[in-house]
């Protein structure tokens, strides 16, 4: 593997209803590059938005899904997930603000 850097690491956010009502508690869902750790992805976190502080960070590898083709069977491409907690004295990231 080629060492990632911080703005390999975060690839989107992940915008669903549920990501919203997280975003109350400082609680923040992005896809992250597969094969990214917890502390690549805090330290990406902390550089690209100013003024935020993690506290912790769980993540998902989600598998791809089957998809056919007529008879061709194949597999969509496989996902991580990374759900960043933030520290109460931390600012809001300003991507999810306006949304």
């Amino acid at each position: 593997m080629a060492s990632l850097q911080y703005y390999d690491v975060i690839l989107k956010p992940v915008i669903t209803e549920k990501s919203m009502s997280f975003m109350a508690d400082k609680k923040y869902t992005f896809y992250v590059h597969p094969e990214a750790n917890k502390s690549q992805i805090k330290e990406a976190v902390e550089k690209m938005f100013e003024g935020a502080k993690v506290k912790s960070v769980n993540t998902m590898n989600i598998g791809g899904k089957k998809k056919r083709r007529g008879m061709v069977v194949g597999k969509t491409a496989k996902k991580k997930k990374a759900y960043v907690q933030l520290t109460e004295e931390s600012k809001d990231i300003e991507l999810f603000t306006g949304l």
